[in-house]
């Protein structure tokens, strides 16, 4: 989807790396083993990443590490563009079929960023009509990426209308916090 929109084939690997793992920093090598393309390819787009200050560059000792740049102004818009090309979002939007009908789904920020939450927080809130054991499915394929459990709700429309009119502070909780939406509205699933 982001073909047309970022050209470059490695540009693009290089970005999700980055945005789906915003607090690791990465040596050139490591970057070229995770992306799979061409040492000077990979070079080239650092530098023009670098350049335009998404990228920071970071001697230490004998090696140059890569990190991204927080301060970039674009920094919170690009988190969530690729929040949406990452394992579970691509999962859940792919396999609509058989999941149900799903009139809402989100997912926190505090996911998107790999932050660790509470037990009484979700990173995941999906609204409908839905196949749970699908769920659990792509839920369980994607906690090994991302390298823990993964908090999530799953309730029908009328539950969810029903304990966000009561103020559920679970519901409310996870409302009032940053969030990419997959399927729906925000202003639909706040309101």
């Amino acid at each position: 989807m982001l073909e047309s929109i970022i050209p470059s084939k490695a540009r693009r690997k290089i970005l999700e790396l980055f945005f789906h793992h915003p607090q690791e920093s990465y040596y050139l090598r490591g970057i070229v083993r995770s992306v799979e393309e061409e040492v000077n390819a990979v070079k080239r787009e650092l530098d023009i990443l670098t350049e335009a200050k998404v990228i920071i560059r970071e001697p230490r000792l004998n090696k140059v590490f890569y990190s991204l740049n927080k301060n970039y102004l674009f920094y919170d818009e690009f988190l969530r563009i690729f929040a949406k090309t990452a394992l579970l979002s691509t999962s859940l939007v792919s396999s609509l079929s058989r999941i149900g009908k799903v009139k809402y789904a989100a997912i926190s920020i505090k996911f998107v960023k790999n932050t660790p939450i509470k037990d009484d927080e979700i990173y995941v809130l999906l609204v409908g009509t839905i196949v749970v054991q699908e769920i659990v499915k792509l839920v369980t394929e994607s906690e090994k990426e991302f390298g823990r459990e993964i908090n999530y709700t799953v309730m029908p429309e009328e539950e969810f209308i029903f304990r966000k009119k009561n103020n559920d502070p679970f519901i409310w909780r996870f409302l009032k916090q940053p969030k990419v939406m997959l399927i729906g509205s925000e202003e639909e699933l706040v309101k």
